[in-house]
């Protein structure tokens, strides 16, 4: 069972799971006509170091008493949560017209996920009285939200926020996952 806070700070922390976050695709124009893709994701939780948005915080609400902004942020990394039944069906991207391959939940694929053993994957499953069924972050969906943006989004948008050891074990199975050797693949020939 993950731990949870419900108390929401003014500022945006590691850990927070908000809710209808967009991802902006996509941005074109053609003719003086600008078109705008956005992906709008439910859940999202914040991956970025809460060192770094409480620094960027605290310089940007004493602006005037710093004469530089080195420690503000242009963005912030952010995960959707994906419900777990839709990651075992494959089906969490379908919307996107994305098919994922399917993960047998009874098997042990499916006891590896939830039990935090396969690498791209983070499961979490939160108490009765958090209004979220259980979820899985997909390492290789991150994005980033401007600061600013994701600052005053925190404010109507506020689920909870995963406490301190749990976003830990999130950052550093994060940072394993995009830290690994891709080794190519050897085609042999007959």
């Amino acid at each position: 069972m993950t731990k949870v806070d419900k108390q929401l700070f003014p500022r945006v922390c590691q850990g927070d799971i908000l809710r209808d976050i967009a991802y902006i695709e996509y941005v074109s124009e053609q003719d003086g006509i600008v078109e705008i893709s956005e992906i709008v994701f439910p859940l999202v939780v914040v991956l970025t170091q809460d060192c770094d948005l409480e620094q960027d915080y605290n310089s940007r609400k004493d602006e005037n008493n710093s004469s530089t902004q080195d420690k503000w942020l242009l963005s912030v990394l952010v995960a959707p949560l994906y419900n777990a039944e839709h990651i075992y069906a494959g089906v969490h991207l379908s919307d996107l017209g994305i098919k994922s391959q399917t993960i047998n939940k009874g098997k042990t694929p499916g006891d590896n996920l939830r039990k935090n053993e396969t690498p791209r994957y983070h499961f979490l499953e939160f108490p009765d009285d958090v209004p979220i069924v259980p979820s899985v972050i997909d390492f290789k969906h991150y994005f980033s939200v401007n600061v600013q943006h994701i600052q005053e989004m925190k404010q109507t948008s506020f689920v909870c926020s995963v406490s301190a050891l749990f976003r830990e074990d999130i950052s550093q199975r994060f940072t394993s996952f995009l830290a690994r050797i891709g080794l190519p693949e050897i085609k042999t020939t007959s």
